[in-house]
């Protein structure tokens, strides 16, 4: 891939897709690591004078305008870590259409332009290759030149990772260069023992690359709704705990991975989430009816930080419970304890993961590298071919 410091960008409309899917609480951005992750390309764009426009997604919004689902919050932080004004692109309605046009245009080197939430129009995710190809066509009107840093993205065919970057001459910003490097370090001769803490609630997802994770590391520990989703897959009774996944490819998994993958020996359950006055640790073949595992417990954190104190490599994808909530976060942060410790190269994968491990107050200075895409990182990992890198590695031609 070409890189930003590859394109002259000197007066140059330069559209930047990046990630900017932060968690809200109504108008409040709880957690904006997404956002000071693209700051290094963006203050390289200005200090060059390039025009630069910024896009992105934010939640799901399903191909129509939800006025919660603007970027407006994410503009005015964007501004203020920058120090200067990002304008908004004054439309709901349609991201790429005349407002947004008209304010590219009126550009200076230096400017900074946001586009509303890209998923407000319904080409931009469409499976339909002329509609998603004519919305990319309007995106790329709108600029001379692409950066795509959007690396939580890579994994999505959608029409601002895939479609735009052959329209335009385009390179990888520095978030992009980065994350590649460091998972690359994961897959091309990692120092061993090399293990994997798996964790969080997207086991549907995830399942399906476990075992691609097992045939990369030396062993693979499970958190989160994975565990009980295997729990349940031996037989054990795993009371109201959220399992998800078809249960016959986990049972394939465990049998695969025999005693190279690590299920919990014990958990703390509740009532719920909103209940944590019931909570206890129970053994994990045995969660009581009418209980629902929240998060590894004592004796499995000793385990796993023991794992990663030996180990040589570590990449950590997903909480070990419902981190949010305090009573059930100390999984969380005995494995986000140990990685801080650990003297080998270590991993945190995933918006999830990372936003976690800040909350519970660990800088992302004590790992060696914190990913903003838990879905691309985990795909990169598996050896599949992610469109966004692919339409970076391949020339453009453009249709205008």
């Amino acid at each position: 891939m070409r890189t930003i410091d590859d394109l002259a960008v000197a007066g140059q409309r330069v559209l930047v897709r990046a990630d900017l899917n932060v968690p809200l609480d109504g108008p409040r951005i709880t957690d904006d690591g997404k956002i000071r992750a693209l700051l290094p390309t963006l203050k390289t764009l200005i200090a060059r004078g390039a025009r630069v426009i910024v896009c992105s997604h934010l939640g799901r919004p399903a191909g129509r305008p939800e006025p919660a689902l603007s970027l407006a919050p994410v503009a005015e932080q964007l501004g203020q870590l920058l120090g200067l004004p990002v304008t908004l692109a004054p439309e709901l309605a349609d991201p790429a259409g005349p407002a947004a046009a008209a304010a590219a245009a009126t550009l200076r080197p230096g400017d900074v332009l946001l586009l509303e939430n890209l998923r407000f129009s319904p080409g931009e995710t469409s499976r339909d290759d002329a509609e998603r190809g004519a919305f990319a066509d309007r995106l790329a009107a709108l600029a001379d030149l692409y950066v795509g840093d959007a690396f939580g993205c890579v994994h999505r065919r959608h029409a601002s990772v895939y479609d735009v970057p052959a329209r335009l001459p385009h390179a990888a910003g520095y978030l992009v260069q980065a994350e590649t490097a460091a998972l690359r370090r994961l897959t091309e001769l990692p120092e061993r023992p090399y293990l994997v803490v798996l964790g969080g609630a997207k086991v549907a997802d995830k399942l399906p690359l476990t075992g691609h994770l097992l045939d990369l590391a030396d062993e693979v520990v499970v958190g989160g709704a994975m565990a009980t989703s295997f729990l349940a897959a031996q037989g054990y009774p795993v009371g109201r705990s959220r399992r998800d996944g078809d249960a016959q490819e986990a049972h394939a998994i465990l049998e695969r991975g025999g005693p190279r993958l690590v299920l919990p020996a014990d958990l703390v359950a509740a009532a719920s989430p909103e209940d944590p006055q019931t909570a206890s640790v129970v053994a994990s073949h045995a969660i009581p009816p009418g209980l629902m595992a929240l998060d590894i417990g004592p004796r499995t954190a000793q385990i796993y930080a023991a794992r990663i104190a030996t180990a040589r490599t570590v990449f950590w994808n997903g909480p070990m419970g419902v981190a949010e909530v305090p009573r059930f976060a100390a999984g969380t942060r005995a494995i986000a304890s140990a990685l801080a410790r650990s003297h080998g190269f270590t991993v945190i994968g995933g918006g999830d993961t990372g936003a976690a491990v800040r909350a519970l107050g660990y800088p992302r200075t004590l790992y060696r590298h914190v990913s903003t895409g838990g879905g691309a990182s985990l795909e990169f990992l598996s050896g599949r071919s992610l469109p966004g890198l692919v339409a970076l590695e391949r020339d453009a031609v453009p249709s205008r």
